[in-house]
């Protein structure tokens, strides 16, 4: 038992003498996160690559199995860039659709696949055609950019009026906003094409980013019981990891069933799966440094006035 304290104790020495160091690493994560990202954009004149929902095209299911390979290799020939990818059977893993992902127009692809497979493809039988107008696809694009950024407007004013101080308030908003600009970075690194759904993902993501900072914000800010700072902490620690790990851990074995049957859920988990991830680090480096930060310089200045 004594044992244990002292390894306890020894544990919030290190962290007491350190916490402000810790903050190093994330300046540097977010700092490296807008160089990226400013390169990225330089290079695709966007923050992230789009597929066809979002920049219109053509998407071409394509029932029975399929060589993929033979197949990317004859339309990139014929069309450049195009996306292929394989969808399975949940329980066997068996390969029973095709879905082609392409900017030419669904006449051409379709006149194409005809030929190269073979036999004619016949919409609702063995194959289906879903085509979006570019012009369509930007507009769609921008009111999802336009309804993430009011939800996270909203996140911060809801946050500033739960905790009325700036300092933690900030810490908790930043927080957030360090969440989703590291797993975007992480997401062009892959080479994944957004969706909607991608989009919709990072949405998701801002309310599972503000749980942990709200919960560690208002148990040092909030609880009045004879606790010392770093109880506070390891309070909220315990209960916020217990909490993103149960997410995460859900959500990735979600991930592992889901990869081969739905590219709309695999993209939306895959998100998740990064922004949890991150969330845990912001949350329990950043924010708690930056809180803890806070409260001892307020103690101190209450004292010596």
């Amino acid at each position: 038992m004594e044992e244990q304290q002292n390894i306890e104790t020894g544990k919030k020495n290190w962290h007491d003498k350190h916490y402000k160091t810790l903050l190093i690493i994330p300046i540097v994560l977010i700092i490296f996160s807008f160089i990226y990202l400013g390169i990225f954009y330089s290079q695709n004149h966007d923050f992230f690559l789009k597929d066809i929902s979002l920049k219109g095209g053509t998407s071409v299911t394509i029932n029975g199995q399929i060589d993929i390979p033979s197949l990317e290799s004859a339309l990139n020939k014929q069309f450049g860039e195009v996306n292929v990818r394989e969808v399975s059977d949940l329980v066997t893993g068996e390969q029973i659709a095709t879905i082609v992902e392409t900017a030419a127009s669904a006449e051409d692809i379709k006149a194409f696949l005809e030929n190269y497979l073979g036999y004619k493809l016949i919409e609702g039988q063995n194959s289906s055609f879903e085509s979006t107008d570019p012009s369509l696809g930007k507009s769609f694009y921008n009111q999802l950019l336009i309804a993430m950024l009011v939800a996270f407007v909203f996140m911060a004013i809801v946050v500033f009026i739960l905790f009325k101080t700036p300092v933690p308030s900030g810490a908790v908003v930043l927080s957030a906003f360090a969440d989703i600009l590291m797993t975007l970075v992480v997401v062009d690194l892959l080479g994944i094409k957004m969706s909607s759904a991608g989009i919709i993902a990072l949405l998701m993501l801002i309310g599972y980013s503000v749980d942990t900072d709200i919960l560690l914000t208002n148990r040092v800010l909030r609880r009045h019981e004879d606790l010392s700072l770093n109880q506070k902490l390891l309070s909220a620690f315990k209960t916020g990891v217990t909490m993103s790990l149960v997410s995460l851990i859900a959500v990735f074995v979600a991930l592992l069933f889901i990869k081969s049957f739905s590219v709309t859920l695999t993209q939306i988990f895959t998100i998740l799966v990064i922004g949890l991830i991150f969330d845990i680090f912001n949350t329990w480096v950043t924010n708690v440094s930056i809180i803890k930060w806070y409260i001892i310089s307020k103690e101190k200045k209450e004292r010596s006035e």
